[in-house]
Parts: C-alpha cells; structure tokens; sequence
C-alpha cells in the first residue's frame, strides 16, 4: 500500500503562487494558517469575532498582494502575524478617540506572575482590553502564540528589549486589573 503524497511545505506553495500565480497554493497557505491568525486577531481584538475575522482577511489580502516581499528570514507564520498584527494596529489607530485610551497603571516589575483567575475567558479578554495595543500583541505573541521574544521582535519590528519590556508592563497591568476585578 503506497503512502499518501506529503503535503507541499510553506516554501513551494508559495513558489506556485510566486511563479505561476497558483490561487489554489495561496489558498492552501490560507487554510493552512487561518485558524492561528484568526485566533490572534480574536485575542487582539478583545473576542470581537466579526472584527477578528474582517482583520484576518484584510490580513491574507496583503500577504496574496506581498507575497513577492516575503524574504523566508523568518517563518512564514511569523510573517503573517506580522501582517496581521499591522492591520490591527492601522485600524486601531483609526477608530481610537483620545477619550478611549487604555487605563495607564503604574509599572511595576518586570517579573510579575499572573493570577489564576488569568484563565477565566470573560476577566482576561475585559482586561487585555485595558492595554495599550503594542503591549496586548506583546503579550498575545508571547504566551497565547508562543513566539519566543526574538520572533515576537521580528512580528512587531521592534528591538527585543522593548518587546521584553511590553510584556513586563502588560503582565503587570493583567495582573492589577485581574486583582481589582470583583
């Protein structure tokens, strides 16, 4: 009995796409990577899923359109991330009134545990709601995806000092607002 074919890696499907502008290969890669980058913009959007889902495919349009950009540095995934984690950002920018900027908590030390309560959906998606953008994909990157903080640097295009620094002061942001919470 022969094996089934091994499925094509990230690297020839995109070949297809870059080379005979395969849809079929692009949309491998979207099926392939669409529950990840919709989990992260689900995160990032405080569990708005219609939001979640317009960014993720306004994220997937921009890779199709792209794609002649993407270098293979990194993992494709880590790419997309990035992409997504652009548009997030550009739109959040754009529907940000000066009266809604996040909760500023003092900072406190960078090594700070969670609560247990962390884990309960509703207290966490209210409280990640209270941080400032970067430090929410800061967080998400690192522990929901479990980027190590170098390719959470490379996704957010910042030095990993300052990646390490909005993890720190979103963890202890968490853990005030988790604490404050009824």
């Amino acid at each position: 009995m022969a094996s089934p074919p091994e499925a094509p890696s990230d690297a020839e499907l995109i070949s297809r796409v870059l080379v005979r502008d395969d849809r079929r290969a692009f949309g491998e890669l979207v099926a392939r990577h669409q529950s990840a980058v919709r989990g992260l913009l689900r995160r990032l959007t405080g569990g708005d899923l219609a939001q979640a889902d317009d960014l993720a495919q306004e994220t997937f349009l921009r890779a199709y359109r792209g794609l002649h950009g993407y270098r293979g540095g990194a993992k494709f995934s880590s790419w997309l991330y990035r992409i997504a984690c652009n548009v997030f950002f550009s739109k959040d920018r754009s529907r940000r009134d000066v009266s809604q900027e996040p909760l500023a908590l003092e900072e406190g030390s960078a090594d700070v545990s969670l609560p247990d309560r962390l884990l309960e959906r509703h207290d966490l998606e209210r409280a990640l709601a209270l941080l400032r953008p970067r430090e929410r994909a800061a967080l998400v990157l690192t522990y929901a995806n479990e980027l190590t903080h170098e390719e959470a640097a490379l996704v957010l295009d910042c030095p990993v000092g300052t990646l390490k620094t909005h993890v720190a002061r979103a963890k202890e942001k968490l853990r005030r607002q988790l604490e404050e919470s009824p």
